[in-house]
């Protein structure tokens, strides 16, 4: 029998597609700067079916990708050389919510924001949250360690992530499953795993902590005159013992893209170079307001309204659509890099961020992000095709020159990978490269993601 043939003995024959009609979608990444080529796009529904396909895939030596929602900007996601997709989409069950041990398990395949809903349902809340939520999936969320808007107050997916159900390499099934909140019995393999952007194994399911939804929400939306006046507000919102939910920072540059591309209204009479959404909870609108008089020496205006004040939030969850439209519209996909900075060195990278894009005329930065975690998403719109790989260098190199990290949250892939030995040392690669080969001998899973050839 062909490989086909075997898969779809697997799955069945209308979950192996092979059409290219069909399998556009799993073979192009969301930013449409990669594209690839896949033998197959194989869908099981349980895990016995991803056991079998892994190990049909690992005797033939064909190579496996794993994929959630392929909302990836990294090229971790997609086949490169035609691999088989391994998309886990259709292991969209939730198991089971516990109210009394605030867990939720759930296939790789359920969507963020189903998760929310079955968590919501309880009367609790998942701490991870993403503006992709209705089409990233817990999988590839953990595959990841994802952040997101709610790091501030809950970390990040590792931290929520209590269990996982993963198949390795060989076809062999590692499942810890306890939910207890102290298990300290071996290596933390569930958190090996986060993070690993599908090359130490395929998650089939997730066991995630739950808590309590927040209370008297309040969203506001802060001009100030620059990013170390928003750090200034942050830490003055603090002082005033009020509890931080989200703390999300833009520029005006990038307010006005997102507002063309969105429609959206102006939100003052008069604009501010630098804006920051604050989301606060226990508290009361009088109380957040008193908290910013007292910073009216950094506050330029603000607005505050009720939460969940999806209006607010709007003007911030737009930037991904309006940046990828504004780089189609300019001839190439816009360059996006998910980095990390020291909180007090933000300002001085982004202007020295500023100064080096000078050298492409058509060069626009734009840049936002999660600004209590020194997490800044930088988008270089504009640059010709046969300087991207020059942008990212400069971009990358002023980073760890900052003494930040060249990955925050969306992981290494295959866009970055070159640049991690300047992050890792050898021994810490080395290190990388031997528990991949205990836990994927064959090499088969996600090739030339994450570790340089």
């Amino acid at each position: 029998m062909s490989l086909l043939d075997r898969l779809a003995g697997i799955v069945g024959p209308a979950h192996v597609l092979t059409d290219p009609a069909l399998t556009q979608a799993y073979v192009t990444d969301w930013t449409g700067r990669w594209q690839g080529r896949a033998s197959a796009v194989v869908r099981p529904g349980c895990t016995a079916e991803v056991v079998e396909v892994v190990k049909v895939c690992a005797a033939a030596g064909v190579p496996i990708v794993p994929q959630g929602g392929n909302t990836g900007l990294v090229g971790a996601s997609i086949p490169h050389d035609g691999e088989v997709v391994l998309s886990l989409r259709r292991m969209d069950t939730i198991e089971t919510v516990d109210p009394v041990e605030r867990t939720l398990g759930a296939g790789a395949g359920v969507t963020l924001a189903a998760a929310h809903d079955a968590a919501a349902a309880a009367g609790l809340m998942l701490g991870i949250d993403l503006a992709a939520r209705d089409s990233a999936t817990l999988g590839g969320v953990v595959a990841t360690n994802a952040g997101g808007l709610r790091v501030i107050r809950h970390g990040t997916t590792r931290h929520q992530l209590l269990g996982a159900e993963i198949v390795l390499g060989d076809g062999s099934v590692l499942r810890r499953w306890s939910g207890l909140a102290k298990d300290n019995v071996g290596y933390d393999l569930p958190g090996l795993i986060a993070g690993s952007e599908g090359t130490l194994g395929v998650i089939t399911n997730v066991l995630l902590r739950l808590t309590e939804p927040a209370r008297d929400v309040w969203v506001a939306i802060v001009g100030v005159s620059s990013i170390d006046a928003a750090h200034a507000v942050v830490a003055g919102v603090r002082r005033a013992g009020i509890t931080l939910e989200a703390a999300e920072f833009f520029h005006a540059s990038g307010l006005q893209l997102v507002r063309d591309h969105a429609g959206l209204r102006a939100l003052f009479d008069t604009g501010c170079p630098v804006y920051l959404l604050i989301e606060v909870s226990g508290t009361t609108d009088t109380s957040l307001a008193a908290a910013l008089a007292e910073l009216e020496d950094v506050v330029g205006d603000a607005i505050i309204e009720p939460g969940p004040a999806k209006r607010l939030w709007a003007y911030r969850e737009g930037f991904t659509d309006a940046i990828r439209t504004a780089g189609l519209a300019a001839g190439t996909p816009a360059i996006k890099l998910d980095v990390s900075l020291p909180v007090r060195r933000m300002a001085a990278f982004d202007a020295a961020l500023r100064q080096l894009a000078g050298q492409w005329p058509a060069a626009r930065v734009v840049s936002f992000g999660h600004l209590a975690e020194g997490n800044a998403h930088l988008n270089l719109i504009g640059v010709p095709e046969d300087a991207a790989d020059e942008a990212m260098d400069t971009a990358l190199r002023l980073v760890i020159g900052h003494g930040g990290s060249i990955s925050a949250e969306h992981g290494v892939g295959r866009l970055k990978r070159r640049w991690l030995p300047l992050q890792r040392s050898a021994a810490d690669i080395a290190a990388m490269r031997a528990i991949k080969q205990a836990l994927d001998p064959g090499g088969i899973l996600s090739p030339g993601t994450l570790l340089p050839p």
